[in-house]
């Protein structure tokens, strides 16, 4: 799945508001940047069927010099070599590693942690960062902002499995020929996962990047 060239482009004119309201201090440019990012907001919404109002609402809340969301996720094996993963309410019960946006005054690695243990109930320790994605690049579904992705490679320290959180709904361990095939597949691909077993069996490779 690639991303249709009209969101790149709207969402490139929407960061060139979005830095253009950051920085300018003329208020005729401030009034162009305004337009500018309705403009990105009606386009938007124009080619994607979403409501124009909703989109210029959305870009609105955005501040601050315009850059990519980040998306942490935890790559959780045990000593058996099984992966974990959660199943996510709000997409159906489909299955994903746990994660989600990183919270500020923590680091990536601490997002990690973070995450696995209110979406699983397991507490884990981070061994390696395996994968830093741009999601557009990886298969995910078109969405309206950029985002990149981490992935980390964690042991298992301890915990009880949580069957029932606000966000996910079971959890279960896997082996690299059991993953199941209704992925939430916004928030992980199949090959995401079965390269992050690549990574816990030959711990020696380098992150993966583009």
């Amino acid at each position: 799945m690639t991303e249709p060239d009209w969101l790149t482009l709207s969402r490139e004119v929407q960061a060139i508001a979005q830095n253009g309201l950051t920085f300018s201090t003329n208020l005729y440019d401030v009034a162009r940047y305004h337009r500018l990012r309705d403009i990105a907001s009606d386009l938007l919404a124009i080619r994607s069927g979403e409501d124009a109002s909703t989109l210029r609402l959305l870009h609105a809340q955005e501040s601050g010099y315009a850059t990519p969301k980040i998306d942490v996720r935890a790559a959780v094996f045990d000593k058996e070599g099984r992966i974990l993963l959660v199943r996510e309410t709000l997409d159906a019960g489909r299955w994903t590693l746990p994660g989600g946006w990183a919270d500020v005054n923590l680091t990536t690695a601490e997002n990690a942690v973070k995450e696995a243990r209110e979406e699983s109930g397991y507490d884990v320790a981070p061994i390696k960062l395996a994968a830093l994605w741009d999601r557009a690049r990886q298969g995910h579904r078109p969405e309206v902002f950029s985002c990149a992705k981490l992935f980390y490679i964690c042991r298992l320290v301890g915990g009880v499995a949580l069957q029932n959180t606000d966000e996910t709904c079971g959890t279960g361990w896997f082996t690299r020929d059991e993953i199941p095939a209704d992925l939430s597949s916004g928030r992980v691909r199949m090959h995401q996962i079965e390269r992050m077993f690549d990574h816990h069996q030959q711990p020696d490779l380098m992150t993966d990047f583009e």
